[in-house]
């Protein structure tokens, strides 16, 4: 499914003068709820220079980990509320979290106001490895229960879900080891302690020639990778992977939730930005913040929890 509205980030880009006349007023703190140097991290640190050139204003970036995201997430509704504060959010990890235990913020107190890309799901193995296809794994996989192992990053993330699905789709029973971060997850690929890893395209063009990916969770084949099959090729329905977009605190009027995502979807709809994001393994999406976010949000929630549930993640 695509979320794709041009005319949004049309508009802002043409009458461009007049919006930054009235947003922002001045600098905007963005705030990452993880460790500098993520996935996240490095999108925000693209999109900055977007944004100054759009509405000569700062882009500030600061970090407030802790919690996989759950720190900052419950203290997102205390901030400033006039638009000069907006906050990485990603999913699974808002929709799961919260069904998990008290993590200090339920789903329904995230404001998103737009999803701008996704690191694909990948089944990704050494280059030497004797699967050279996503049906070699399968049939070892179907001959040998629980014998194939993936490495992937952490419980009730992207990946996780992604090994619950697969496993159901294809009939098979595979084992998940929970790494804590996709580097671990890689680490242990490479390490020859699994037999495969449960990544994303963006572990593809981190690792190169020392990996090859088997398919992608994505709609039509990634543009980096044009020899790698989507799962729907291959017969297995499955689009998945990080969701990665912003939220604002609740309190924020309409018109400033609107300007945030106006802000957003112009970013997200430069040419080069597009590059920047396809060459580092990024899948782009545009989800705007009204009907489209509210359908969105209640598609893949009903997903989430179906397959967190399956995996024995949540009740």
């Amino acid at each position: 499914m695509r979320f794709r509205h041009i005319f949004i980030a049309a508009t802002v880009l043409l009458s461009g003068n007049a919006v930054a006349q009235d947003f922002p007023s001045g600098s905007v703190n963005y705030v990452i709820p993880f460790n500098p140097g993520g996935e996240s991290d490095i999108t925000a640190r693209l999109q900055q220079p977007y944004f100054e050139k759009l509405y000569n204003q700062q882009l500030v970036v600061a970090y407030q980990p802790g919690g996989g995201g759950a720190v900052s997430w419950s203290r997102l509704n205390s901030l400033k509320e006039d638009g000069s504060t907006m906050m990485g959010i990603n999913l699974p990890h808002i929709v799961v979290k919260p069904e998990q235990g008290d993590v200090g913020f339920k789903t329904d107190d995230i404001t998103a106001v737009y999803w701008f890309h996704y690191t694909p799901d990948a089944v990704v193995v050494k280059a030497d490895s004797p699967y050279q296809t996503l049906q070699d794994l399968i049939d070892d996989a179907q001959s040998n229960p629980k014998k194939v192992i993936f490495s992937g990053s952490g419980k009730g993330t992207a990946n996780h879900l992604a090994q619950v699905n697969f496993d159901k789709q294809t009939g098979v029973n595979t084992t998940y080891v929970s790494f804590k971060g996709t580097s671990a997850a890689v680490t242990a690929l490479l390490g020859n302690m699994v037999t495969a890893q449960w990544g994303y395209t963006t572990v593809g063009k981190a690792q190169g020639d020392s990996v090859r990916l088997l398919a992608v969770a994505m709609d039509n084949r990634h543009p980096a990778f044009p020899d790698v099959p989507t799962f729907k090729e291959l017969g297995i329905d499955m689009v998945s992977g990080a969701y990665r977009g912003v939220a604002v605190p609740k309190g924020a009027s309409e018109e400033t939730r609107q300007q945030m995502s106006d802000a957003i979807a112009a970013i997200n709809n430069d040419k080069m930005f597009q590059q920047q994001m396809i060459d580092a393994g990024f899948a782009m999406i545009d989800v705007s913040y009204g009907q489209s976010m509210d359908s969105f949000m209640a598609e893949k929630s009903s997903e989430y929890i179906s397959a967190a549930r399956s995996a024995g993640i949540i009740d």
